[in-house]
């Protein structure tokens, strides 16, 4: 297929629409470089693109990750560390990007066509002729400090996850799955050893035989000009023909080009012991070899089986190992595309003597389901739903199918036909919904039951977390004894050399020579508003949606706040005020909601055993939940939710009916709850970052916070005594669950918010008559609760209070302090401090030159809270928070006192930031919809808040922005005026200690058990059955794939920061 731009050198293989979405998927490749380009046409502010090139290597040198973050530092156009982000800042985007085993992706996230544009060229002059420089990569991968620690942005991130659970337990596996000379053997992030002798030949080298034009993919999601685009990549490759290799010399295509991997030959279990001082619980993951990733049918066929299997509380192996045998509190499935699919289970938080008795426990499931008669019902309706889940999720994704595109790119032949075959429609599922019992019997026994399998029994071990601090610590004792002073300072030298080098100033003249983007690409999602009874205070509003609401009923007093938008599905939302709430019952809010949707009903007189109702409830949705309403702005209320298509609007509602009114309150279901969140909690204190925001919660919340009364700390004891509670007293526990829903699920509690296509929802109101029928309507709506009227006396009134929490399995140090902010988005110093932390916290900008660019910490941020009238200052994984927390109040305090001026351009890009943090709020028609229910009802703000303000952001002055950083953001990051929390390895105890107290805190040092608060449930003694566990956290965060630019961003300016509370949706 020609292309349809002449003269052109991209040729059009693919042109497609998808016959369930309305997003127009386009391939084109380059007759000149190979080069590959997929685009999809979607409207919304935003254009994504991933820069996808497949990368495979055979030793674990790190040579993929470390060139990732390399190709940061400059290009042959642009030699400056930081240009390519201080460039894209101004043109309403960021950048960022993940090293996986089989590909590395470089993303550019950007508000508006015109400002994507302006970046792309200047971005992947970066990606294929980076500058690759000594310099860069000693003080990027590896480095020795001048105090004879290793070092390096890489190096300190492998170190962070080396000798976690998960990465031992992941890299054992890949040796046993993949043989040598197979890339997925690897473990492409690097390893600590190799990182410490990788060298920049070899970094450089990896680049000449991966980074090709004809072996990097490009996709772009978004509303795009395709002229232009081609036009701007036409450019482009007439500029690096000289630098790359002759695009028509051989290369073996990574991956395709490859010895396939052999299959398992036997099956393996071996135990991996991880570094833990909790040795109560360890982990089980089982990995299969399943069906070729390009057998479409195969591949849907195997995703259907999982979600039978493992997909809810009804389905097989959850049901039985975790409901009702309660040996593991939780049964994960995960897919993994490579040449053949990588299955893999993970049964999480399994009694360390239990390990080997629960693995077989779980093929002997496997090995009965594929014989015993299945139910094919249930597996038809997964088949149903799980093509309403892919219709939804193209509504609800900014970036739909770019997963898909990068698997076709890396995997499949370059025409693109495989790519339009498994997008174009979902013929498939009338395929599989015609199987019959015996073929899915067959793929079970085939694909996991009689198949060779590797299992990791992960073991947590005292002995190993001692014995790897005590091989590190000599380690670098010896490399210190072998440079001596001489060869310290030398280190030292080397590094300011270097330093040096990559931080040389960018002329501004490059800069003013990309201007800023005009807005006018932005194209912003548009819904309409209506309203229905109580919500109709907010004011009337003539459109034709409300008019269509009104000739509805107008009659009903329900509070509906309806936000019209194009969609196949409706979004129904319960918002509900959690005041009536006893305050010593808030705690039992836990698993009051985590039973919601997992408890029998009553029905007609009967009982409905909750398998039935989580089936029927599946049927009949694409999504449900309930949970705090964090996610809309508003922690302190309860959002529940259901998502179904639109003609089961009406479903929806008797749903909510059901399960509020009609729930049995079953012990056994609520033991096993109970059972299930304590396995849950030693998980939970294993994060730094966590038990930080933890500890944050319980300083400054007070009893009546929803958010404190579900926090960790409160939990780990309050669960412990409603166990207690179950065994010897259950009817108290039945009495206080039934007087959570009759104070909770009154009618002056609810506010209800529906997003849809309104025009196509019969009765939208009057459907409402059912679940209104027999409540007292009378009474007047409560007001949302404020989560500044749940705040404690330490954070009505913070200055000097600080807590250092050591933990002993974590490496590094953590630290949150908070302060008094702006309680209102109305209040006139908004748009300026929107931009202060907008410009303070910008990649590139002061706060990650200073921190993150001396090695001080890995990330910071501000962020403001005007939810709760505070604004904090965040450290993440620093090797010292003391210093970090000091450098960022240099850096503010060199702004007020006028020694550090303001960069204009700098200034421009922190507007541009704003600009993309308000594209991103609303990158997707329901996240549209959100963001208009959230500024009317809970922020009660006029619809075009967010184009009032963007006015105000762009005539702020510079004198304005110094005031509030001397009013607001300076006492964030002052003693007097802040409070302040640290988590920390207990190494680091005295020396943060020290460094606080002389800033002028009066820091304390208390263990985590110490902020626990069991709300009067009471515990007795020896009812915890020893656990000692409190403070035994495991020092590692996230995992995955392997980052990235990791930039632990906060409020860009433009949102508000998070609020704490479950993530949610309407």
């Amino acid at each position: 297929m020609p292309s349809i731009f002449s003269n052109s050198s991209f040729k059009t293989l693919q042109r497609f629409v998808p016959d369930y979405a309305p997003h127009t998927v386009t391939k084109y490749e380059s007759e000149r470089t190979g080069m590959s380009v997929v685009v999809v046409d979607r409207e919304g502010p935003k254009v994504n693109g991933f820069f996808t090139l497949a990368t495979e290597i055979h030793d674990d040198s790190g040579a993929p990750h470390t060139l990732e973050h390399l190709c940061f530092m400059g290009s042959k156009s642009y030699r400056y560390k930081g240009v390519l982000d201080k460039l894209a800042t101004r043109a309403y985007s960021t950048t960022n990007a993940w090293t996986a085993t089989d590909h590395t992706a470089y993303t550019l996230e950007t508000a508006g066509w015109e400002g994507f544009a302006q970046i792309l060229p200047i971005y992947l002059e970066h990606v294929i002729v980076p500058t690759l420089t000594d310099a860069g990569c000693y003080t990027e991968v590896h480095h020795v400090d001048g105090e004879g620690h290793d070092a390096g942005v890489v190096y300190s991130e492998m170190q962070g996850v080396q000798n976690t659970q998960g990465e031992l337990m992941d890299l054992r596996a890949k040796r046993l799955l993949y043989p040598e000379n197979v890339g997925f053997r690897y473990e492409t992030g690097g390893m600590m050893e190799q990182l410490r002798v990788l060298t920049a030949d070899r970094i450089r080298e990896f680049h000449r035989d991966m980074y090709q034009p004809k072996n990097l993919c490009l996709v772009i999601v978004g509303q795009v000009d395709h002229s232009n685009l081609l036009h701007i990549l036409e450019q482009f490759e007439d500029s690096i023909l000289n630098d790359i290799p002759p695009p028509d010399s051989p290369f073996k295509r990574p991956w395709v080009d490859s010895d396939p991997a052999p299959l398992l030959q036997r099956s393996v279990v071996e135990t991996v012991d991880f570094p833990e001082e909790d040795e109560s619980s360890g982990e089980i993951a089982v990995m299969f070899f399943g069906p070729s990733c390009n057998d479409l049918l195969g591949a849907s066929a195997l995703n259907i089986l999982l979600v039978y299997l493992a997909g809810s509380s009804a389905s097989i192996l959850e049901n039985t190992l975790v409901e009702k045998e309660q040996v593991a509190s939780a049964v994960y499935y995960s897919t993994e595309i490579r040449p053949n699919i990588l299955i893999q289970f993970s049964l999480s938080s399994v009694a360390t003597d239990r390990l080997e008795e629960v693995e077989k426990r779980f093929f002997e499931l496997l090995k009965a389901t594929a014989v015993n008669p299945l139910d094919m019902t249930y597996l038809k309706d997964c088949i149903t739903r799980e093509r309403r889940i892919i219709k939804n999720s193209i509504e609800t994704s900014s970036t739909p199918f770019s997963e898909s595109i990068i698997y076709d790119f890396l995997f499949a032949g370059r025409d693109g036909s495989r790519l339009k075959a498994e997008l174009s429609d979902m013929k498939e599922f009338e395929v599989l919904a015609s199987w019959p019992e015996a073929k899915w019997q067959s793929l079970i026994n085939s694909w996991m039951a009689d198949a060779n399998h590797v299992t990791i029994l992960g073991k947590p071990s005292a002995i190993l977390s001692k014995k790897l601090k005590s091989e590190e610590k000599a380690r670098v004792e010896e490399q210190k004894k072998k440079l001596g002073p001489k060869g310290l300072k030398e280190m030292e030298k080397r590094l300011a050399d270097a330093k040096a080098e990559n931080d040389r100033e960018i002329p501004k003249g490059l800069l003013e020579h990309f201007p800023v983007p005009s807005t006018k690409s932005i194209h912003f999602i548009e819904t309409i508003t209506a309203r229905s009874g109580a919500a109709k205070q907010l004011g009337r509003l003539d459109n034709n949606i409300q008019r269509l609401v009104d000739n509805d009923n107008t009659k009903l007093p329900l509070f509906i706040h309806f936000e019209h938008v194009q969609s196949n599905f409706a979004h129904v939302s319960l918002i509900i005020s959690t005041e009536s709430v006893p305050i010593p019952l808030r705690p039992l809010l836990t698993i009051y909601l985590e039973n919601m949707f997992t408890t029998p009903i009553e029905r007609n007189g009967k009982k409905i055993e909750f398998e039935k109702v989580i089936k029927e409830l599946e049927k009949d949705t694409v999504d449900y939940g309930i949970s705090l309403g964090g996610g809309i702005g508003n922690p302190e209320v309860l959002v529940m939710r259901l998502s179904v298509e639109v003609e089961k609007y009406a479903s929806a509602i008797q749903w909510f009916k059901e399960l509020i009114w009609n729930g049995i309150f079953d012990l056994e279901r609520i033991s096993s709850t109970t059972v299930r969140l304590l396995a849950d909690i030693p998980e939970a204190k294993r994060s730094g970052s966590s038990m930080l925001n933890s500890v944050e919660e319980m300083i400054h919340s007070a009893p009546a916070s929803i958010v404190r009364a579900r926090s960790t700390l409160v939990q780990a004891l309050y669960l412990k005594g409603v166990r207690h509670r179950l065994k010897n007293d259950p009817d108290a526990i039945i009495k206080q669950l039934t007087e959570i829903r009759h104070k909770l699920f009154q009618f002056s509690n609810f506010r209800v918010a529906v997003v849809a296509n309104i025009e196509k929802v019969a009765e939208p109101v009057l459907s409402w008559e059912s679940f209104t029928a027999g409540l007292d309507t009378s009474k007047p709506l409560h007001p949302l609760e404020k989560r500044l009227s749940r705040l404690s006396e330490a954070a009505r009134n913070p200055g000097r209070l600080a807590y250092i929490v050591p933990m002993p399995t974590i490496d590094s140090s953590f630290a949150l302090s908070f302060a008094k902010g702006p309680s209102s988005l109305k209040d006139p110093r908004i748009p300026a401090l929107m931009v202060a932390l907008s410009y303070l916290d910008a990649v590139e900008g002061p706060m990650w030159v200073a921190v993150r660019g001396t090695g001080l910490a890995y990330g910071t941020s501000f962020a403001r809270h005007t939810d709760s009238g505070q604004i904090s200052y965040s450290v993440y994984r620093s090797p010292n928070a003391f210093k970090a927390f000091q450098t960022g109040r240099a850096v503010v305090e060199g702004f007020v006192k006028g020694q550090t001026k303001f960069d204009a351009l700098a200034l421009e890009g922190a507007i541009s930031s704003i600009v993309l943090s308000i594209a991103n709020s609303e990158a997707t028609i329901g996240a549209a919809a959100q963001m208009s229910f959230i500024r009317q009802v809970i922020r009660e703000l006029p619809e075009d808040w967010n184009e009032r303000m963007l006015e105000k952001v762009r005539a702020v002055e510079m004198d304005e922005i110094r005031t509030v950083m001397k009013d607001i953001v300076l006492p964030v990051l002052t003693a007097a005026t802040a409070n302040l929390m640290v988590t920390c390895a207990p190494v680091m105890e005295g020396e943060l200690l020290a460094g606080f107290r002389d800033m002028g805190f009066t820091p304390e040092v208390r263990s985590l058990a110490s902020f626990q608060d069991d709300y009067g449930m009471g515990v007795p003694e020896g009812a915890d059955n020893g656990d000692e566990d409190d403070e035994m956290e495991d020092g590692d965060e996230e995992e995955g794939d392997v980052d990235e630019k990791g930039d632990d961003e906060g409020d860009s300016g433009g949102d508000e920061g998070d609020s704490g509370g479950d993530d949610n949706k309407l």
